[in-house]
């Protein structure tokens, strides 16, 4: 707790002992860092030495400690932060009642072959990814840049480092969005190609790209439009279905009974982005009124708190939402 008084009138002052830290990382270019934290919090920040000196009232300096205190650890283990992120571990503070930044460590992904960690940013990712390691099916809702399908690659790649799984397969449905699809060039192929680039993307950040292409070769890794789903069963899978706003009644419903033996689902989507002709007609809409409550099955919820994108999507997010409440978010997927 800070040094001296209880009058949170007063300015106080309190030490953190900062020893061992990489201090560029801590600190940030120019101070960056420091100056981030300083303004979200309200009071005084110092690198001075081996201590992170925090002046201010008791409030501030109270909500900005357990913050201050993730800034070191993560120093201590180099591992780098950014300005944005300063802000996403004010928030799980917060949003958690004063639950610390570490607390997310436990839910960290670990990727051998790409040499990355994975660590939600969140409680919300946090709350995902442990629902994911413990449900068959889950269906993670929420608007653009929260990680939806980012951290569902993530579990099935992990699924398949550790031969949980045999096979992962990832599907989208593939609705036009105000563009004509068959008025662009090319196979078929190649047209429904930019509609799964997303998870490509995804993939070559968690994979090497000769392990990627052995995977995509023998048929350990798939991607496809979800209408390639038709007639199959899904054995000793990870499936996910990304940007499943856009599916309708009937393909939902199709895609939930794929499932075979030893095969876990992650259903993505973000019910401000319904690009089909009837809003209403959306499977995403249907499951969440007609699957809630039953065993091994899992809603999610992420909102603006979750974002992981620039800083003002999150502003940006918030302004469709009052203007349109019904229809927030920006047309970009995951």
């Amino acid at each position: 707790m800070p040094d001296q008084s209880t009058d949170s009138s007063q300015i106080i002052q309190h030490r953190l002992a900062a020893e061992g830290a990489d201090q560029l990382i801590l600190a940030g270019v120019n101070d960056a860092n420091l100056q981030e934290l300083a303004r979200i919090c309200g009071c005084r920040v110092v690198l001075r030495d081996d201590e992170v000196v925090l002046s201010g009232s008791l409030a501030d300096v109270e909500r900005c400690v357990p913050i201050a205190r993730h800034m070191i650890d993560l120093a201590r283990m180099e591992t780098p932060f950014s300005v944005s992120d300063i802000g996403r571990f004010a928030d799980v503070v917060a949003e958690s009642e004063g639950l610390p930044p570490s607390a997310l460590e436990g839910s960290k992904i670990i990727l051998p072959g790409s040499r990355k960690v994975i660590t939600p940013k969140s409680a919300g990712q946090k709350l995902y990814i442990d629902e994911i390691n413990r449900t068959e099916i889950v269906i993670g809702v929420g608007p653009a840049g929260t990680g939806k399908t980012y951290l569902a690659v993530a579990m099935a790649v992990d699924a398949l480092h550790k031969k949980r799984l045999r096979r992962i397969v990832l599907v989208r449905p593939v609705v036009e969005a105000g563009e004509q699809l068959g008025f662009l060039p090319g196979s078929v192929e190649e047209k429904v190609d930019p509609y799964l680039r997303p998870l490509y993307d995804a993939l070559g950040d968690m994979m090497p790209p000769e392990q990627l292409r052995r995977a995509l070769e023998n048929r350990t890794l798939e991607i496809a439009p979800l209408a390639y789903m038709r007639g199959r069963t899904l054995s000793d899978a990870f499936v996910i279905l990304d940007e499943a706003q856009n599916t309708t009644t009937l393909q939902m419903k199709m895609f939930l009974t794929r499932l075979g033996l030893n095969s876990k689902a992650v259903i993505t989507g973000d019910k401000t982005q319904i690009d089909l002709p009837r809003r209403e007609d959306s499977g995403l809409l249907e499951v969440e009124r007609i699957l809630q409550g039953i065993d091994g099955i899992s809603f999610v919820y992420l909102t603006e708190v979750d974002v992981v994108r620039h800083r003002l999507v999150k502003e940006i997010i918030k302004a469709y939402a009052r203007v349109r409440p019904g229809n927030a978010g920006s047309q970009e997927s995951e």
